[in-house]
């Protein structure tokens, strides 16, 4: 019974890990952003939109990215119209950010993140950890293995203390 429970765990992380490595995201700035890059390293992915009332949060998230790369966290933003308050484009949404926030953390393309059309990543968020987006500003924290270690609402401010702790358990 040992040696299949321990065969099952290795099993899911094994799978946690792969599929996490077989995503990729268009970058804003061009190219592709391959969330393989990142494998050993904790990535907080947060689907954000310009017209919310929950974009101030890019400041926190900057203020994050700043305090806590250098120990190797990623933050990636994924713009998404899903809740239809994101700008036309992607230049748009590349321009609002540098002038309102001066972001340098990576970025992709308007991306679907709910429903039919949501980007692979997150049919996957779905069905690993039950989690899709209610709204923007969403935060999900992928461990370094590869696994969902936590997800948080809109209101989860970016350095607030359940996101930074959970953020600093996989820092180096």
């Amino acid at each position: 019974m040992r040696l299949f429970l321990a065969s099952l765990l290795l099993c899911c992380a094994t799978l946690a890990q792969a599929a996490m490595s077989s995503f990729t995201f268009p970058s804003i700035d061009g190219g592709e952003i391959d969330l393989s890059e990142w494998r050993g390293q904790p990535v907080l992915v947060v689907n954000t939109a310009s017209r919310c009332g929950y974009t101030p949060q890019y400041d926190g998230l900057q203020m994050l990215y700043d305090t806590y790369r250098d120990r190797g966290l990623v933050v990636l933003a994924v713009p998404s119209n899903d809740f239809r308050q994101e700008l036309a484009t992607d230049e748009a949404v590349k321009d609002f950010c540098e002038v309102n926030f001066a972001l340098d953390f990576p970025m992709t393309t308007i991306t679907s993140v709910r429903g039919d059309a949501a980007h692979p990543f997150y049919q996957w968020l779905e069905a690993e950890a039950g989690f899709a987006p209610r709204w923007n500003f969403n935060k999900v924290l992928i461990a370094p293995d590869g696994s969902v270690a936590a997800t948080f609402g809109s209101n989860a401010r970016p350095m607030s203390r359940p996101v930074t702790e959970a953020i600093a358990a996989f820092l180096r």
